[in-house]
Formats: C-alpha cells, sequence, structure tokens
C-alpha cells in the first residue's frame, strides 16, 4: 500500500484500489497509524478497516514492512567510508530490517584498490550480509542483486553521488511520471507525488528511495547492552566474567579476547566509538 496525499494506494495482485481511513484509524488521527508499506483489509466502499501488524517500521520516510535496506556506498567519488557505513549498518539493525551492501562504481577500481576494499568489508561474512560489487556506468553486477531482492519490499539508503537514482532507474518498473504525464499501462493519468512511494520492479517486488537512512545519524539507543546486542557477532564471544560487562575496561572480557580469535577489530572500534558517543550526548543526560 502507498500513501499520497490522504489517499490510499492499495495494491492486490494486479489491480490497485484508491480507500481512504475509516472509524477508529481515523480518529487516532496519528500519522503512523496507516502507512506506505502496510497490510491492511479494506470494503467494497474503499474504506480501510484494518492495518495488520508490521514486522517493522521507519519514520524518515514512512513505511513499513521492509524486507531489505540496501546500503548504498560508492568506491570511489566519493571514497567509500566505512565509518558512515558502519552507522547506517547500525540503523538497519536496530530497526529490524536485513541490510545488504551494495558498492557502485567498482569500475574505478584497480585490482589493488578493489582487494582492499573487500578486506574492508569481510567482516560481513560472519554477520550473513550479502555484498553487491556493481557498476551502473558499465551495466556489471546489476542482474544479481536484481535476482536477490525479487519480490521483496527494498529499501535503498545512503550518501549522496554513489548512483542510487540510476540504480533505482535501472530496476523500477518504469521512472516515476511527471506532472501530466499518462500512464504506459493505462493510458490514464497519474498522480505525482514528493511523498514515499513503493516503486514496482521489472521483474517482481518494489523499491523505495529512503533519504532518511542517508544522514549519518544514530539511532535512539538507549542503554550499553542494547548497543551490544546490535552487533550480533558478538554473540559468539559473550562468555564474560560479570554479566553487566560493557566491553571496555573490564577483564575476562569474552569480546576483548575475541579479538584475538577472528572478531573484526574495525567493528569493535565502532562499537567503542559508539559507547562514547552515546555516553557523552545521550546517556548521561538522563
Amino acid at each position: 500500500m502507498t500513501k499520497i496525499k490522504g489517499f490510499y494506494y492499495v495494491q492486490v495482485e494486479e489491480k490497485t484500489y484508491e480507500c481512504r481511513l475509516r472509524g477508529i484509524l481515523k480518529k487516532k488521527n496519528n500519522k503512523d497509524n496507516c502507512v506506505t508499506g502496510d497490510l491492511v483489509e479494506f470494503g467494497e466502499d474503499g474504506f480501510i478497516t484494518k492495518v495488520y501488524p508490521r514486522q517493522n517500521i521507519i519514520h524518515r520516510p514512512l513505511v513499513s514492512n521492509i524486507d531489505y535496506l540496501v546500503i548504498q556506498f560508492s568506491a570511489l567519488d566519493p571514497k567509500f567510508d566505512i565509518g558512515r557505513f558502519n552507522i547506517l549498518l547500525l540503523n538497519a539493525f536496530y530497526y529490524n530490517i536485513k541490510p545488504v551492501a551494495v558498492i557502485n562504481k567498482v569500475e574505478l577500481l584497480d585490482d589493488e584498490g578493489f582487494e582492499e576494499l573487500k578486506g574492508q568489508l569481510e567482516f560481513l561474512k560472519q554477520l550473513d550480509i550479502e555484498v553487491f560489487y556493481i557498476s551502473t556506468y558499465e551495466n556489471t553486477g546489476i542482474e544479481n542483486l536484481k535476482d536477490y531482492i525479487k519480490d521483496k519490499i527494498t529499501a535503498f539508503g545512503g550518501p549522496s553521488g554513489a548512483g542510487k537514482s540510476s540504480l533505482l532507474n535501472m530496476l523500477q518498473e518504469e521512472r516515476v511520471l511527471e506532472t501530466g504525464e499518462t500512464s504506459k499501462k493505462n493510458s490514464r493519468g497519474k498522480h505525482t507525488t514528493k511523498g514515499t512511494t513503493l516503486l514496482p520492479m521489472k521483474d517482481g517486488g518494489w523499491v523505495i528511495d529512503t533519504p532518511g537512512f542517508s544522514s549519518i545519524e544514530l539511532p535512539p539507543i538507549e542503554t550499553a547492552d542494547e548497543l551490544a546486542g546490535l552487533f550480533s557477532e558478538f554473540n559468539e564471544y559473550r562468555t564474560c566474567k560479570y554479566s553487566n560487562c560493557i566491553h571496555i575496561n573490564e577483564p575476562k572480557c569474552g569480546i576483548k579476547d575475541g579479538l584475538d580469535q577472528g572478531l573484526s577489530q574495525s567493528r569493535y572500534d565502532f562499537y567503542l566509538w559508539c559507547y562514547k558517543f552515546y555516553s557523552e550526548e545521550r546517556w548521561n543526560k538522563y
């Protein structure tokens, strides 16, 4: 379902129905009572009567039930930023969305640079996260990504200059129509919007640009234990002596010991950076 200017466009197989809210859903008057991506029920009169429980929801933009978050960066121009990549990865885990890494513009790298980049992302294997190295300029690697996200709802986030618009245009069924243009499918005028819209993929599924995930903001994590819980690769090494271990200065910390057993040093360094940020900017202010 897609929301546009107070109307709700519900997809049922090959048909789209224009709907509105009814009853208690409308009375709630919350901006997130019914959002793009929701699974809903509606009657013959076109009024939505039920919104099903969500598997996740994000608020910038407001969209729910996302299967994958593609975190897209460029290899060069601009150069890949591992710190910013980790922040977007942390957001994906916080909002319970399966992340997928996409690195564009690989044609700009020589062999040495490509191997260095793959080394930076080696830790993703521990997290069971797929990485796609692509070139929208040379149209390479796109088909493998299409197959992976087929029949899913996939959000895209990443910094400007990474080629998101180019990739989305290659994935979606047709470009977003401008005001006054006509749909090629049904020869009728279509609504245009600056809001959140699910765009159909050529081979099934939906894609959506999520500019809110392009920022460098950290999610509102409230405790050190919650933060550590978002580093799933830590789970294998959590044999700490103390139950309240925060994995920094405590003796006999399983996480610190894990650095000699295959745990990524760069990920641990990112954890330390996050802990310092939250301690100074958030947790100690309450």
